[in-house]
């Protein structure tokens, strides 16, 4: 789980809620979500107070993703 996902879960918002929020679709914010994308720079503070966490937090690396620690190790 990216730390967008667990974010917005915490801040108990659905993904369309968050696009209506942000003028983006559900689908963008399920790209960010599963990695695909990230949101545009300007977008992150914006985030970051709606969900009620920080940018880094957004940002910070899960060390227990296996897959995001390949890619780090190559």
């Amino acid at each position: 789980m990216t730390n967008f996902k667990e974010q917005r879960k915490k801040a108990g918002l659905r993904q369309e809620k968050v696009g209506t929020q942000l003028g983006v679709t559900q689908g963008l914010v399920s790209q960010w979500e599963t990695g695909r994308c990230l949101p545009r720079a300007d977008l992150l503070p914006k985030i970051a107070v709606l969900y009620g966490c920080s940018v880094d937090e957004l940002l910070s690396i899960n060390v227990q993703d296996k897959s995001i620690m390949k890619i780090v190790d190559t």
